[in-house]
């Protein structure tokens, strides 16, 4: 690969004339700049716009760390954020932490060291840390899950009001023994959505399991729901990665959804319209969550002495036929 030398030298002038060259400054001759040029342009030389952005300790790259890639919920995400930052001339590096507190640790200190413009995080749970991103002044929006409100603004969305409502629609549906299936305990989310839950069947600590964000940790807690002496007759699941799980564990089972066991499931994936019976679902505005942050991330870029703030968006239900007897 060439380099900045590579082309002075054929262009028989200092680097300091190739790089004022290339950056079209106009205290280099027009003859001379032609020159930089063809010689660059025959070496195939490009400068590196990131290295030159962080010597002058600014960058129009945004890091966006998510807690789980292959969810589609945070894909959705990652494009509203994306969508608007290209608006804006801001490019976005994913990176994935795949509900790993060690990779999470990595990624933001890389975001740290690389001086990116801003970061958008979903944080793992209650021991992200931040702190090297704040002191440094970095731009922070935490989405889907909160970080103290003095690290930076945050977008979240009421799933504790979304997992009652659903629990009050299987209870209508004429199901009796409602269950709850959630994440893992200090993920906020998981906690809200199980409180929700909670807020409206009494039997909630008998009726409930606790899982990782996974398919077969799901699978696996759902059976041990339905070897219970009195199962329960529908499940409230937390995301549609745990109902993948959850339905292959019916199907080991011979149990039908809607006619044997209620489901209702959080997120709107693609796949949830296409099985027989379609799959009624807690649908978040998932990339408005994205798009959100990331106009909070640019706005608070643009004036850093903003306070910080909060923002909570309403989850819907769909009803489809998994909640039907």
């Amino acid at each position: 690969m060439a380099t900045i030398s590579d082309v002075a030298a054929k262009a028989g002038v200092s680097t300091a004339t190739v790089s004022r060259a290339l950056n079209g400054k106009s205290t280099v001759d027009p003859p001379l700049a032609a020159r930089v040029q063809e010689a660059a342009a025959e070496l195939g030389y490009h400068p590196n716009g990131l290295a030159r952005n962080l010597r002058r300790q600014e960058t129009a790259v945004l890091a966006l760390i998510i807690s789980d890639v292959e969810n589609p919920f945070f894909t959705a995400i990652a494009r509203g954020v994306e969508d608007l930052a290209q608006r804006s001339g801001y490019s976005v590096v994913l990176c994935n932490s795949d509900e790993n507190e060690d990779k999470e640790r990595r990624y933001i200190e890389v975001a740290r060291q690389e001086r990116v413009a801003g970061v958008v995080l979903s944080p793992t749970g209650r021991s992200t840390n931040v702190e090297g991103l704040r002191r440094q002044g970095t731009p922070l929006v935490a989405v889907d899950r909160p970080l103290p409100a003095a690290a930076g603004d945050q977008v979240l969305v009421d799933t504790r009001h979304a997992a009652a409502e659903a629990t009050r629609h299987l209870l209508a549906g004429g199901y009796r023994r409602v269950g709850c299936l959630t994440g893992p305990a200090g993920v906020r989310t998981a906690d809200d959505r199980l409180a929700g839950y909670g807020d409206v069947v009494s039997e909630a600590a008998v009726l409930s399991r606790r899982a990782e964000y996974r398919a077969e940790g799901a699978r696996l807690a759902a059976l041990e729901l339905l070897d219970e002496p009195s199962p329960p007759d529908a499940l409230l699941v937390a995301n549609s990665t745990m109902a993948i799980g959850v339905l292959e564990a019916l199907s080991s089972r011979g149990l039908r959804p809607g006619r044997d066991v209620g489901i209702v499931s959080f997120d709107d994936a693609p796949w949830t319209t296409l099985i027989d019976p379609p799959l009624t679902v807690v649908a978040q505005p998932a990339y408005e969550v994205g798009r959100v942050a990331a106009q909070l991330l640019l706005a608070r870029i643009a004036d850093s002495g903003r306070d910080a703030t909060t923002t909570t968006l309403e989850a819907r239900l769909i009803e489809r036929k998994s909640s039907r007897r």
